[in-house]
């Protein structure tokens, strides 16, 4: 393919992009449990009222439950009992389920207790708690907590405790059928079983909220190693660029020494001592290079490139099947070195992103020159940067070299189609 290079004067409008990249102790029971605790925080902020049902809500049944089966004791057809019994009946089923209002501090223990005092009472009184529609429904309560326990032992133990219980409840009520002992503890057993099924399902949602956690965990982890890995490769290269601009004043102090008459032994002392202090700084680096390299680093002998490098670039990216055009915009300008690489890993990136990720089969690369700005874009007609790991860090190591600068940079797909990659470097950055 044949090099392709158009320079024209004022920036290219750019492509508007259709979204911008810009780089507690678990309850023993999940039954009422919110899903996500921000949610939990977001209905309390915003619905009050709603917040509150769902964490009293069951409270109030069961204290609805409770007063309405003592009144059901309390107004019964048998009039032969002494309204004392009666009293003390309707206060036993009273505390029988009321003691599911303190189901959060023992889980297993108050609900099973619920099941065996209605046992204990029909032994008192057959029918006192059998036709009691409110008693039936604090029951299945009682058998949905004991399904839904987080431990299974202790739910697999309330089940038996639920099947025995009902089972000696209708077998003292003296107008029991043998359906009956049959019948009236399965319906039990299946409100058991509503309450392993919501353990299961909570329990999946658990177990994905932690996965999902840990994932964005290794992701923010990952990425502080890519922002320290690229501000370790930044400061690699940026090294050869300040040492070689060292060297340049040691030398040209050792010239001026060499050249300062014999006579002036005032001057040449100071030269000298600038020029040992430049050979001491360039020591240092030197160790703090050799520091900053990991081991299987090699040593990079060749110059530092810069825009002036970009065809050598494009050839190679077109040699590898990518159709690459370059147009510069403006009028170019001398850049600093520093500046001058940073932009030049910039657009390679760019390119990279596009030949390895996106699949594209067309790439322009604009170099917008301002006074008082550079402006970089790299656009394909690819799919965007790779999607699998997510992790983007060609753009974090895009977006240090752009903070190191002062500048802005942003990518994302275009409306159009394709992929852009745009980054904003002022000149003028101290």
């Amino acid at each position: 393919m044949s090099t392709t290079l158009e320079a024209t004067r004022g920036c290219p409008r750019r492509q508007k992009a259709a979204s911008v990249l810009r780089p507690t102790a678990e309850p023993a029971s999940y039954l009422g449990r919110t899903r996500y605790q921000w949610e939990r925080r977001y209905v309390a902020a915003v619905n009050p009222p709603r917040s509150f049902v769902a964490r009293h809500g069951l409270d109030a049944v069961v204290v609805v439950l409770a007063l309405a089966a003592s009144a059901s004791v309390m107004t019964q057809s048998d009039r032969s009992r002494q309204a004392a019994w009666l009293v003390l009946e309707a206060a036993a089923v009273a505390v029988m389920i009321s003691v599911l209002l303190l189901r959060r501090r023992a889980p297993f223990v108050v609900p099973a207790s619920t099941w065996l005092l209605s046992a204990a009472l029909s032994f008192l009184d057959g029918s006192l708690v059998v036709g009691k529609a409110s008693v039936s429904i604090a029951g299945m309560i009682a058998a949905v907590l004991l399904g839904n326990l987080r431990d299974l032992r202790q739910a697999r133990v309330g089940l038996a405790v639920v099947l025995v219980s009902a089972v000696i409840v209708v077998s003292n009520d003296p107008g029991h059928t043998m359906s009956n002992l049959v019948f009236i503890p399965l319906l039990f057993a299946v409100g058991w079983l509503i309450g392993l099924t919501l353990h299961e399902r909570t329990e999946q949602t658990r177990i994905a909220e932690q996965r999902a956690a840990q994932a964005e965990r290794d992701r923010a982890s990952a990425g502080r190693v890519a922002v320290a890995e690229e501000r370790a490769r930044i400061a690699r290269e940026l090294h050869d660029v300040v040492a070689h601009a060292v060297s340049v004043m040691v030398l040209q102090v050792g010239a001026l020494r060499h050249r300062t008459p014999p006579e002036d032994s005032e001057r040449r002392e100071a030269l000298r001592n600038v020029e040992e202090v430049g050979r001491t700084a360039l020591a240092e680096m030197r160790r703090l290079l050799d520091a900053m390299r990991h081991e299987d680093d090699q040593m990079e002998l060749a110059p530092q490139p810069g825009l002036d490098k970009l065809e050598n670039l494009l050839a190679d990216v077109r040699a590898a099947g990518l159709d690459t055009r370059l147009q510069i915009h403006g009028d170019p300008v001398r850049l600093p070195p520093g500046l001058d690489l940073s932009a030049y890993r910039i657009v390679q990136e760019g390119l990279t992103n596009a030949l390895k990720h996106a699949h594209a089969q067309h790439a322009e690369v604009h170099i917008c020159f301002d006074p008082k700005l550079l402006e970089l874009e790299v656009r394909d007609d690819g799919r965007g940067r790779a999607s699998s790991d997510g992790l983007g860090h060609g753009l974090i190591g895009i977006g240090e070299r752009v903070k190191i600068y002062g500048g802005e940079m942003d990518a994302g797909p275009l409306q159009a189609g394709g992929y852009a990659l745009h980054a904003r470097l002022p000149l003028d950055h101290r």
